[in-house]
């Protein structure tokens, strides 16, 4: 029954998720406004907003127009409900409750920073706020010094070196600030090594799939490729899955 409970509380934050996914790179308000159909604004009843199964209601389409949804939502929703299993499993809701809150809350920022990256190239800065929030007062009462100011300090100015030589040179932006500023709070938690070998994953990952993408011509060498769902992959298998990372991940 708890497992039950806490997917349904994890597919109801995922629902919530979706709205700031949407809405805040828009600059729309999430807190207040309720939910509507973005075609017609129609206002979408409490009933048809229940996570997963209002959109197998519904069919994936408006009730009113019939524009169909994204199927985007019900998979944050359904991502969010096992994530959260998985966390209970390490920090019990119930016997660790302040640890399964940091690391629940961390991980949907960083499911936000994944989406609203990939769609819009941007990491809003008050994601990354939060992110630096959580990890200070974290690293503060777990983690010496000198491990989280280090690993702050190698993920902001190594990227930040690196994308204004490549401006210098190149004329051209590299990695974005937001990345700039993920690098840097993830720094904070992962310490110097930690975090360095997500530098070197994640560009290595994004040259894979980048390079890949140009050679089968979905993408031509000018087209962007936003940089921060890489970082998030990586910090995830990092954060989450800690000894799978360093058994099978760890190429650095």
């Amino acid at each position: 029954m708890s497992l039950i409970f806490i997917f349904i509380l994890g597919s109801m934050i995922g629902s919530f998720l979706n709205v700031i996914i949407y809405r805040m790179p828009r600059n729309i308000d999430f807190i207040f406004k309720s939910s509507h159909c973005i075609e017609c604004k129609e206002k979408i009843p409490f009933y048809f907003n229940i996570p997963i199964i209002g959109y197998l209601i519904l069919r994936g389409r408006c009730s009113k127009c019939k524009k169909p949804f994204s199927i985007k939502y019900p998979f944050v929703e359904l991502l969010t409900g096992l994530a959260f299993i998985l966390i209970s499993e390490r920090f019990p809701i119930f016997s660790m409750p302040l640890e399964f809150i940091i690391f629940s809350s961390v991980f949907c920022v960083l499911l936000c920073i994944f989406f609203i990256d990939l769609e819009f190239y941007i990491i809003p800065n008050s994601l990354n706020l939060y992110l630096l929030a959580v990890f200070i007062l974290k690293s503060i009462l777990y983690e010496p010094l000198e491990f989280w100011l280090s690993g702050g300090f190698i993920g902001f100015f190594f990227p930040f070196l690196i994308t204004w030589l490549y401006s210098v040179i190149r004329g051209q932006v590299g990695l974005g600030m937001g990345d700039v500023k993920l690098y840097g709070v993830l720094g904070i938690f992962l310490g110097p090594l930690g975090i360095t070998q997500n530098i070197f994953l994640s560009c290595f990952l994004g040259a894979l799939i980048g390079g890949s993408l140009i050679a089968i011509k979905k993408l031509d060498r000018n087209t962007p490729i936003p940089f921060g769902p890489f970082i998030v992959l990586v910090a995830v298998f990092q954060i989450y899955f800690p000894q799978f990372f360093k058994k099978y991940l760890v190429l650095f």
